[in-house]
């Protein structure tokens, strides 16, 4: 067997399947142009783990990879969803892991991308989702909308500190999701055990110096304005995303909503939108520095993609 072949056992068969690569890391690292690399070298094709990547027309403020950029890699599990539909780890984990056997059934690498964390470990690790109750869900939700998403993640972060560190004080829809796994189990960080794979993957994580990566953020902020991305949220808010739960949450476009309803001006939702990425980008890489199967590699180093490719030759189970 060769290093990168595992045998996988079901049906009575077996079969050698080579690891999946899964590549990680904060926004702005550098990991879509990696993996495209990544995949034109090892046959790959790319599986998306950005969850607002799932959202058709939402381009501009998601960085969201272009034809061009692509060269010519087939890319799954992108524009699967409404701006009015709300974004959910389990379909999404249904819908990753189908891609990932697709590609493989048809003898190519899968190469699962983004800065999702959660979304990273549905799609790799052994995960199965509380179930959900109409009428705790519906009570929050209530709460929600009189009290704001702020005042439930302080009541979060009273019931389950650790749980609150990972989800946006501004994220609504997380938190009420999270009070209601802490409701119905009593613990949300419970949930989400200790990771242990469902499927076998080389985990090759991307970074920067954090000054160098927020003037990065700042240039990508930049770009977004100076390519439409007011344009596209006007363009969006035609088509419901002011009622989209997740998708009105975004970075970027819910600082441009604001500003289209006259709540700050556009200097102001740019700041917004630049800040509020930073803070994203800290909570990323407390997600993934937890995990101490990824190898991190400096998203600076001219020799990135080298070093990335050899070590993936390399791995071993």
């Amino acid at each position: 067997m060769t290093p990168e072949l595992r045998r996988e056992t079901g049906g009575g068969l077996s079969t050698l399947q080579p690891p999946v690569i899964a590549v990680v890391g904060p926004t702005a690292a550098g990991k879509t142009a990696l993996s495209v690399s990544l995949a034109l070298a090892l046959d790959g094709e790319v599986v998306n783990a950005d969850s607002m990547q799932l959202y058709r027309g939402m381009d501009i403020g998601t960085a969201k990879i272009t034809e061009a950029e692509k060269r010519g890699v087939p890319h799954h599990v992108f524009d699967v969803l409404d701006v009015t539909e709300a974004a959910d780890v389990a379909r999404y984990q249904t819908l990753a892991r189908e891609a990932i056997a697709d590609i493989r059934s048809r003898g190519k690498r899968p190469i699962l991308v983004g800065g999702s964390g959660l979304y990273v470990q549905a799609a790799l690790d052994e995960m199965d989702f509380p179930g959900t109750d109409p009428e705790i869900r519906a009570r929050l939700e209530a709460d929600l909308e009189r009290d704001g998403s702020t005042a439930l993640w302080e009541r979060l972060k009273a019931l389950d500190p650790e749980a609150a560190k990972s989800i946006l004080a501004s994220n609504g829809r997380r938190v009420v999701r999270a009070l209601e796994v802490v409701e119905l189990t009593g613990s949300f960080t419970a949930s989400l055990p200790e990771p242990r794979a469902h499927l076998e993957a080389v985990r090759i994580g991307v970074d920067l110096d954090t000054a160098a990566l927020d003037e990065r953020i700042e240039r990508r902020v930049q770009s977004m304005w100076d390519t439409g991305l007011v344009d596209e949220v006007r363009a969006l808010e035609a088509r419901g995303l002011r009622q989209g739960r997740t998708a009105s949450r975004a970075l970027g476009y819910q600082q441009v909503l604001a500003f289209l309803a006259g709540e700050y001006d556009e200097s102001e939702a740019f700041r917004l939108t630049a800040q509020g990425t930073r803070r994203f980008v800290r909570r990323q890489r407390s997600w993934f520095k937890r995990d101490g199967r990824i190898e991190w590699f400096d998203a600076a180093d001219p020799e990135l993609f080298e070093a990335a490719l050899a070590r993936i030759r390399s791995y071993t189970i």
